[in-house]
C-alpha cells in the first residue's frame, strides 16, 4: 500500500513536469532561445566573453554551463570563453566579509566586465539582490544582459535585454526546466564553432 501511494504521486509529478515542458518549449519559445544563441555567438565571434551569475542551484547551472562550453560538449572544438562568477571562493568571500554577499557578483563584474560582453543572470525568483546588482552594473557597463529565470513578472526581467522565463514559482521546477534550456543552448552554439 506504501509504495502503491509513492507510484501515483510518482506519477503526478512526471505528468505536471511535463505539462510545464509542454508549456515552455512553445514555437515562440524556441524563436527565442533560437535568437539569444545567435546573440551569444556573435559576441563570441566578436572577440568578447560570456559571464554567468546565480546562487546555490543557479550557482550550479553556472558552472555546469561555462563547463560545457569551456571544455566541450557535443563535439570536438575549440574551447569557448565562458566565466561562471560562482566559483572563484577566495574573491566571493572577501567581498562578502568586506562588504556584503549582494556585491558578490558585481564586483567582480566591474573587474574583468567589458563592452560587448553579455551577463547570464540565472534566477527563478528574478529577486536575488546580487544578480540583480550585477545586472544593473552590466547596463552601465554597456554589457547585455540574458536572464534565464522564473516566473513573470519580476524585478530582473525588467532590467534584461532578454528573458527566458519558467512559467512557475517552484523553484525545483524551474530549475529543472533550466537545464534542458541551458543544454538547448549548449547545441545551438556548438553548432556554429
Amino acid at each position: 500500500m506504501k509504495n502503491q501511494k509513492k507510484l501515483k504521486f510518482l506519477e503526478k509529478e512526471v505528468k505536471n513536469h511535463l505539462k510545464l515542458v509542454k508549456v515552455v518549449f512553445s514555437n515562440q519559445f524556441n524563436e527565442n532561445l533560437i535568437k539569444i544563441s545567435e546573440i551569444i555567438v556573435k559576441c563570441i565571434k566578436d572577440g568578447n566573453k560570456i559571464l554567468l551569475c546565480g546562487n546555490g542551484g543557479s550557482s550550479a547551472d553556472c558552472q555546469h554551463f561555462a563547463g560545457e562550453m569551456v571544455n566541450r560538449f557535443k563535439k570536438e572544438r575549440d574551447p569557448l570563453p565562458f566565466i561562471s562568477l560562482t566559483t572563484d571562493t577566495s574573491v566571493l568571500t572577501s567581498i562578502a566579509n568586506d562588504y556584503s554577499f549582494d556585491e558578490v557578483f558585481s564586483k567582480q563584474l566591474k573587474a574583468i566586465g567589458k563592452e560587448n560582453d553579455i551577463l547570464i543572470c540565472f534566477s527563478t525568483s528574478g529577486e536575488s539582490k546580487n544578480v540583480i546588482k550585477a545586472a544593473n552594473i552590466a547596463k552601465q557597463k554597456k554589457i547585455k544582459v540574458i536572464s534565464i529565470t522564473g516566473k513573470l513578472p519580476n524585478t530582473l526581467e525588467r532590467i534584461s535585454d532578454f528573458v527566458i522565463s519558467v512559467p512557475s514559482k517552484e523553484t525545483y521546477k524551474v530549475q529543472q526546466i533550466h537545464l534542458i534550456i541551458y543544454h538547448l543552448l549548449c547545441s545551438l552554439i556548438e553548432e556554429e564553432f
